[in-house]
């Protein structure tokens, strides 16, 4: 089921939809960038872009950018798999996902704790991976982004939890350490969700 509440319900597919979700800060577009890096050329495995109501050039993940108008205009259209709207933005993944589902792959996208019930509806074989991190590993990641104090950053992290609510099979990666560490639990988990299909 999308954002907007329509119902997107399709046969169960082969394959499995792996979606990264966790708070700011905790690395899920470093350890899905390792992950890809690690699985290049490999068949089987398919990364999603998403489609983001963000400027092209704002930083961080590599999604296609489109304005509000235009992302409205695909939604209606039934372009998305899911979307949702978070912090002033809305977030679609693509339909064509369906696609390397039906052909029995392992399908990657970077998602949203809030919008997982979304997630559950849409797809039918659903792994979440939560990235986490120690808080004051948070506080120093995203007081590089320069984009709020340290102080405001702090007190969002104590009003914030970093579990994943509701019934999905969850594995945690605490990514607080080397890049490698967290990056071979993600292996681990890609790896048993193709084995699987």
């Amino acid at each position: 089921m999308t954002g907007d509440g329509k119902d997107n319900r399709r046969a169960p597919s082969p394959g499995t939809m792996i979606v990264i979700v966790g708070p700011s800060g905790a690395g899920k577009d470093t350890l899905m960038d390792f992950a890809a890096t690690q699985l290049a050329g490999r068949p089987g495995f398919h990364f999603t872009r998403r489609v983001i109501t963000r400027s092209g050039d704002a930083g961080g993940e590599n999604h296609d950018a489109v304005s509000m108008n235009e992302f409205n205009r695909l939604e209606d259209a039934g372009a998305f798999a899911v979307s949702w709207q978070a912090h002033g933005l809305k977030y679609g993944i693509p339909a064509a996902v369906h696609g390397h589902l039906d052909a029995g792959d392992v399908v990657i996208a970077n998602g949203s704790r809030s919008a997982l019930p979304h997630f559950g509806t849409a797809f039918s074989r659903l792994k979440v991976v939560n990235i986490v991190a120690r808080p004051e590993v948070l506080a120093k990641r995203l007081e590089q982004r320069g984009r709020e104090s340290r102080e405001d950053i702090l007190r969002r992290l104590e009003r914030s939890s970093l579990a994943v609510a509701g019934n999905f099979d969850v594995t945690t990666v605490d990514n607080s350490g080397a890049i490698e560490d967290a990056g071979q639990t993600i292996m681990q988990v890609l790896e048993q969700s193709a084995a699987r299909t």
